[in-house]
């Protein structure tokens, strides 16, 4: 089994840079591990790497489907193992850049799946929320499935109405089921390497990144999208960096307003990811300082980590 090494950290914390410049070191080659940059089109606001950047180190993972379809983990697992058997064909080291943690955990101990989603059934969930209200159906999940309603917040709808979808189909609750999952073998092997910086330091350069972004033509670019005939799929519809133009679009709010709401939705996303990395036991951290180069970063990474 041949090694794939993760790059891996919280939005805005330098790992687009680091990959690139570690990729040019070692002979590597990238897989993007996002979400959002799977979409076309959505450039600016994802902080898709450019055109020179593909060209000075080739990239998978970018591109891959229109903003109005829809593109799940199993999509993306398919999408990963081709990118790396690729990247070893052509004798280079692969380097899964990115920060989506269910794609990275995915590429890492493979994918949890549970029974296929049933669209009544769902359709009846969300009903049951619009009508009882979403405290209830959390409060049911707490019945059901103390564990899933332990780290799944109130006021995710998402993971509440899949939650209880799996326990309706299956009897049995979805922590139990995902216990099974991750007791099998992993079924690549993935070297996680991490990059953290303060807390401070990470919020004032998401703030400088929104700044950037909207001077490249963010806004332009979501306006963009909200023109094509197709329109965007729920997923990308809710992206950071998208959904928070909507309002200023239709008039409801200032459009400083609306980047300030990108940049605290930002800040909430990098929260969301930092958690989440705290529980992989495996990661080889590395924490940033303010002023340390990409260069200088590299070093610590190559005399720490045994690249193959």
């Amino acid at each position: 089994m041949t090694t794939t090494y993760s790059i891996l950290g919280c939005t805005g914390c330098g790992k687009a840079a680091v990959g690139r410049a570690l990729a040019q070191r070692i002979g590597g080659q990238i897989l993007s591990v996002d979400s959002m940059k799977v979409y076309r089109r959505m450039d600016i606001g994802t902080a898709k790497p450019t055109r020179d950047a593909q060209q000075q180190v080739p990239h998978f993972g970018l591109d891959l489907v229109e903003p109005s379809e829809t593109f799940s983990v199993a999509q993306y697992l398919a999408h990963a193992d081709d990118a790396i058997a690729q990247i070893r064909e052509a004798g280079a080291i692969p380097l899964a850049v990115g920060g989506t943690n269910l794609y990275i955990q995915a590429l890492c101990e493979g994918l949890f799946e549970g029974p296929g989603a049933d669209p009544s059934l769902r359709e009846q969930l969300r009903q049951q929320a619009e009508s009882t209200g979403l405290a209830a159906l959390h409060e049911e999940l707490q019945r059901v499935d103390p564990v899933s309603a332990a780290r799944i917040h109130p006021n995710d709808e998402r993971r509440i109405l899949r939650a209880l979808e799996v326990f309706r189909q299956s009897g049995q609750p979805i922590s139990a089921l995902q216990t099974q999952w991750e007791a099998e073998k992993p079924a690549r092997d993935v070297v996680r390497i991490g990059l953290r910086r303060e807390k401070e330091s990470q919020s004032r350069r998401i703030n400088r990144r929104v700044k950037m972004m909207v001077e490249r033509g963010l806004v332009d670019e979501v306006r963009a999208l909200l023109d094509e005939p197709a329109g965007l799929s729920d997923v990308a519809g809710k992206a950071v960096g998208y959904a928070e133009f909507f309002p200023y679009f239709e008039g409801l709010c200032s459009l400083d307003d609306a980047i300030e709401r990108v940049k605290i939705n930002t800040r909430r996303l990098a929260k969301k990811q930092r958690t989440w990395q705290r529980r992989w036991q495996d990661v080889i951290w590395f924490d940033l300082a303010d002023d340390e180069s990409v260069e200088a970063i590299v070093e610590r990474i190559l005399a720490k980590v045994e690249f193959a």
